[in-house]
């Protein structure tokens, strides 16, 4: 599905590593909107408890367009939205051939910045490097954010914090 047209900054998701990081998250932060932390269910994936019910809130306040740029593709409607409070979100179609990426880029760096089609974005991801964010200054008409997520610990307020003044920054500017 290609995006449709709109001033709104899309937000790409990425799910190992930002928001199901490698260590798990302290049961506080986990609880600190008051909600429980959700039992083990019939999905046979015992990571999903690192999940954080607060970052859904936190995403959709950013008021830009999420869009799931992860490999577990629509499973991450099915599965990992329900646990954060989001909607179904677009989801970013890998390509299926084997051509491997430019040398020294990330493999999903040219069909994310193929699928923004010009929009700005911010891709939070736990794998992007200095290199991916030179290909896309060079190659993407629009601003673009590549945010590194620590994996061990997950999707932060720092994190999300540094989107903020990116977006606010884009909005002086205009």
């Amino acid at each position: 599905m290609l995006p449709g047209r709109t001033d709104r900054p899309l937000v790409f998701l990425d799910v190992d590593g930002p928001l199901i990081p490698f260590r798990a998250r302290p049961v506080e932060r986990r609880r600190s909107s008051g909600g429980a932390v959700a039992p083990l269910d019939g999905t046979g994936n015992p990571l999903l408890d690192r999940l954080d019910p607060d970052d859904g809130r936190r995403l959709l306040a950013l008021g830009c367009e999420l869009v799931w740029a992860t490999t577990w593709m629509a499973e991450a409607n099915e599965i990992v939205a329900p646990r954060l409070g989001l909607p179904d979100l677009p989801v970013v179609e890998w390509p299926d051939d084997d051509e491997e990426p430019r040398r020294g880029l990330h493999w999903k760096t040219e069909p994310l910045t193929r699928w923004a089609a010009g929009r700005p974005f911010v891709w939070l991801d736990d794998e992007t490097t200095g290199a991916d964010r030179r290909w896309v200054a060079a190659h993407h008409p629009a601003r673009a954010l590549l945010h590194r997520v620590d994996p061990y610990v997950g999707l932060t307020e720092a994190d999300l914090s540094a989107v903020c003044r990116w977006l606010t920054a884009a909005d002086g500017a205009a």
